[in-house]
């Protein structure tokens, strides 16, 4: 997957504006679920897919299998064209 603004899907880009709103979790797994505003994410494939870029993550680091919040990584942001996080910045 192409972190390029333009390269993402329109699902894939408001995937990324419910983590970066704080309304996404995301189980931990070796291909971790998202859901968004407590309901399962349809497509879990390009869940996995931003996960896979580095473009989301869980805060902290969770046991395997607990829903943890997620949050937009640096590129994630960038990705989004938004600007980053001040203790990144």
């Amino acid at each position: 997957m192409s972190t390029h603004p333009s390269a993402l899907s329109r699902r894939a880009i408001a995937m990324l504006k419910a983590v970066g709103e704080g309304r996404a979790e995301l189980r931990c797994s070796c291909e971790p679920d998202l859901r968004v505003d407590g309901l399962p994410c349809c497509d879990q494939s390009t869940a996995h897919d931003l996960a896979r870029a580095g473009l989301v993550r869980a805060v902290g680091t969770p046991a395997p299998g607990r829903w943890v919040p997620a949050e937009l990584t640096d590129a994630g942001h960038r990705a989004l064209g938004s600007d980053l996080p001040a203790a990144a910045a």
